[in-house]
């Protein structure tokens, strides 16, 4: 049965590569590993302590000698000791080893984008155990280790990590026999779901989240030269040495990400402009319909109004079937959640006694297809929450550097650059406009007297482009949500103007990683609101 999911799962998402993550525990963890060896799907492997100490846990001699060879060619990761905690502590035995285990229940479903549990079904309080990290999985709450707060902020908002396989299974020992309700091997798809929680086919909107992340994957491999060769890097050459290959992945994703935001962003500007070039040439072809004499002028007027609309159609139709809009929204809201873990993992931001991570609250407030995003910084980011203190030396004062003074001088100088552009592009509607009422002053006073019939001719011409274009610059910019983006340059610089200066007094690095949770909690926040105001404004039939 786990062979026969992990096939279905690899033909389901061709575009997406599959990784079984597991700890190597005997039993189901070691069958399920094996199982994917076979059939040469990679594994990551995080330890929930250090190995040699974990070993001391199999009870049998084949499980021991499975052990290494799985390990072999996979990606190994050693959950760090939590704080508040000792290595002796959790070589003796008892709750700090137990807590070592519920950690690692922690870091798989914070990983994971499936969880497959191999599961009599028996809730348990074995802490760390299968019945808890389900629970885990399903309501961010594991007793014994974690609080019923920690999920307090998104108690309501819909969940895309809840996503569990569970093949049922009866266990070796006198009692066993799965749960009363379930009979060994049924297998079915079980979420949160009040009114389906189980069903035998995979819930739409979680297919509709791994779709979007293939279509990603998709998009990068196609322009992957021009990524290459033309992206900008998180990593600099001020990164510390030893901290670098920890968040390799997530620079590697963000550059792709960056890049195709940029891409995209262009394809709708040059849509906004075209379109709105095309609105007011049509507005032109309709004034010299009405004003053109001859049957043979006016016919040609209203076929060049009907073809400057056809291309508008055209138009909006090639961005909407190519998803220019929303490519640019999802891919740059991804993007700046990347810059956020990415910085927050080199400064060791990051709380071990805490389950939640950077994607987890990410966007939560916003549609659920926004989910894929979490879905990519869930694989993403899973060696650079493991960046442990005697590598991050060196990584908060770059992250201060780079981040808050990089980012504070980045707002200050896009503020000042596009409130100087729309104070440009407001007069110049401005003066259309009252260049528009102007010319029908003098129409209204000079015609059929001083007036001449030819300027007067062009006159009237002039009264209807110039409000015309006065009106499409004000739609345009509307469109664009130039004076909110300003707005919110405005405020993000507020934002890290007071990070700096609380840096400045923080007394000890706790207390400015604190400050750093902080700051990039309201950095994400501001972006998904963001992301709420250009969702709906997109480039469509109704721009013409």
């Amino acid at each position: 049965m786990v062979r026969g999911f992990l096939t279905t799962m690899q033909a389901r998402f061709p575009d997406l590569p599959l990784v079984v993550m597991s700890a190597l525990a005997e039993g189901a963890d070691q069958l399920v590993a094996e199982e994917a060896r076979g059939l040469g799907i990679p594994l990551i492997v995080p330890l929930p302590m250090a190995k040699a100490l974990y070993e001391t846990d199999f009870e049998s001699a084949d499980a021991r000698t499975a052990f290494n060879p799985l390990l072999e060619g996979a990606e190994v990761l050693e959950l760090p000791i939590l704080e508040g905690s000792l290595p002796e502590a959790v070589a003796a035995g008892g709750t700090a080893r137990d807590h070592q285990y519920a950690q690692l229940g922690v870091y798989l479903c914070a990983h994971c984008h499936v969880l497959l549990a191999l599961w009599d079904g028996k809730d348990s309080e074995q802490l760390g155990g299968t019945s808890s990290v389900v629970t885990f999985h399903h309501w961010d709450v594991m007793p014994g280790f974690t609080r019923q707060a920690a999920r307090m902020r998104q108690l309501l908002a819909d969940d895309e990590s809840d996503l569990v396989y569970h093949i049922v299974c009866s266990r070796n020992r006198p009692d066993g026999e799965p749960a009363p309700e379930f009979a060994p091997f049924q297998a079915w798809w079980f979420t949160t779901d009040s009114q389906a929680p189980r069903t035998y086919q995979m819930p739409a909107r979680y297919e509709r989240i791994f779709a979007r992340s293939a279509e990603f994957n998709s998009d990068a491999a196609r322009y992957s030269g021009r990524i290459r060769s033309e992206s900008w890097p998180l990593i600099t050459d001020d990164c510390p040495p030893q901290i670098a290959p920890a968040v390799a992945r997530i620079d590697a994703v963000f550059r792709k990400a960056d890049w195709l935001a940029i891409h995209f962003q262009k394809q709708v500007t040059f849509g906004l402009r075209a379109t709105y070039t095309l609105v007011v040439l049509m507005g032109l072809a309709f004034i010299a319909y009405a004003d053109i004499p001859g049957i043979e002028g006016a016919n040609l007027a209203i076929w060049a109004f009907l073809a400057l609309f056809g291309c508008g159609v055209v138009l909006a139709t090639i961005a909407i079937r190519r998803s220019w809009h929303r490519k640019d929204l999802e891919y740059r809201a991804l993007a700046e959640g990347l810059r956020v873990q990415y910085y927050w993992a080199v400064a060791g931001a990051r709380d071990t006694r805490q389950t939640k991570f950077s994607h987890d609250n990410f966007l939560q407030k916003q549609d659920v297809e926004l989910g894929w995003i979490r879905n990519v910084m869930r694989v993403t980011g899973r060696r650079g929450e493991l960046i442990g203190p005697a590598d991050q030396a060196g990584g908060l004062d770059y992250v201060i550097s780079e981040w808050v003074d990089g980012q504070l001088a980045y707002y200050e100088r896009k503020s000042a650059e596009r409130t100087r552009h729309v104070r440009l592009t407001d007069r110049i509607g401005r003066i259309c406009l009252w260049g528009g009422i102007g010319v029908t002053v003098i129409l209204a006073v000079g015609a059929g007297t001083w007036l001449p019939d030819a300027a007067g001719d062009w006159l009237l011409v002039l009264m209807g482009i110039l409000p015309l274009i006065a009106a499409v610059r004000e739609a345009y910019a509307h469109k664009k949500a130039e004076r909110e983006l300003i707005k919110q340059y405005q405020f993000m610089g507020r934002i890290f103007s007071n990070a700096r200066r609380k840096l400045d007094s923080a007394k000890d690095d706790i207390e400015r990683r604190a400050v750093l949770r902080a700051l990039g909690d309201a950095a994400l926040d501001e972006h998904a609101e963001w992301i709420m105001v250009h969702r709906e404004r997109p480039l469509e039939h109704g721009g013409l």
